[in-house]
């Protein structure tokens, strides 16, 4: 993998977007993706289950833990990493060939995955979404009806984990007021294309 994303490979911009579950992230990637046609939203591959209304190919490609590993062994993921018991990761040629074609891409990963491709794209533009505090943050996990209390807990714990990285992003944003924190995200991404 290339150690520069700008000139070698056609100009396409490589960006990083991290935060803890309930922070916003998946709405704020949304609003890019509706406000900058030439962003390419990077689909990444996992071992969990699919969520309600979740499709494959759209939110994820859902594979076994099986094929994964393999996956590993034969060095597809450009990043890849194993969050609440499943495994994550980004295909390395979906990144090479858009970046190649111009396009700029947009990866929505957790912090394992950003330090990872960091190494292989220092040039990449990182993003770290948080809410405005931790009470915050569990009140918008419980009220999405998603999880167990137990799957909570274990978020919550991870989130302090995440948050505790956050200055290794070049940006952070603070999702207290939504359309603020649409407005600030596509403007850096916006800033960085420019």
């Amino acid at each position: 993998m290339p150690a520069d994303n700008d000139v070698e490979n056609g100009g396409g911009r490589l960006f990083v977007v991290s935060a803890p579950s309930g922070a916003g992230k998946t709405t704020l990637c949304v609003a890019a993706r509706n406000n900058l046609p030439r962003l390419v939203y990077s689909v990444s591959t996992t071992t969990r289950r699919p969520r309600g209304g979740e499709q494959e190919g759209r939110d994820y490609f859902f594979v076994s833990e099986a094929q994964f590993i393999e996956g590993i062994r034969k060095g597809l993921w450009a990043e890849w990493a194993k969050v609440h018991d499943n495994y994550y990761g980004t295909s390395a040629r979906f990144i090479e060939d858009h970046l190649a074609a111009g396009r700029d891409v947009l990866l929505d990963i957790d912090v394992q995955g950003a330090g990872q491709i960091l190494k292989h794209y220092p040039d990449a533009v990182t993003i770290f979404i948080m809410a405005p505090s931790m009470a915050v943050l569990c009140q918008r996990l419980t009220a999405r009806g998603l999880d167990s209390a137990e799957v909570i807990h274990k978020r919550m714990k991870n989130a302090e984990a995440e948050i505790a990285k956050k200055a290794m992003y070049r940006y952070v944003v603070v999702n207290d007021d939504l359309d603020a924190a649409i407005h600030r995200f596509v403007s850096i991404l916006k800033g960085e294309t420019a």
